[in-house]
């Protein structure tokens, strides 16, 4: 648990999320909840973690990531 007002605690997920206000969110104008909730979800599930390169990941994808650690295994 990080400590009330602290983004350095959880500086991932702080990053996730101003990646998703930058690149998906602050770019759309949604009618209503649900369709908000349906873009971001695809943003995660077809851009962020199969598509998207993360330099923490040596410039990688997550999946691509995980496919390769499984593969050394």
């Amino acid at each position: 648990m990080s400590r009330k007002g602290n983004c350095w605690d959880n500086a991932v997920m702080e990053r996730f999320f101003l990646n998703l206000k930058m690149e998906r969110v602050w770019q759309g104008d949604y009618a209503n909840h649900a369709e908000a909730q349906a873009d971001i979800a695809d943003y995660i599930t077809s851009f962020y973690n199969p598509v998207r390169l993360h330099s923490t990941l040596g410039y990688r994808s997550p999946s691509h990531y995980e496919q390769q650690h499984a593969a050394a295994q």
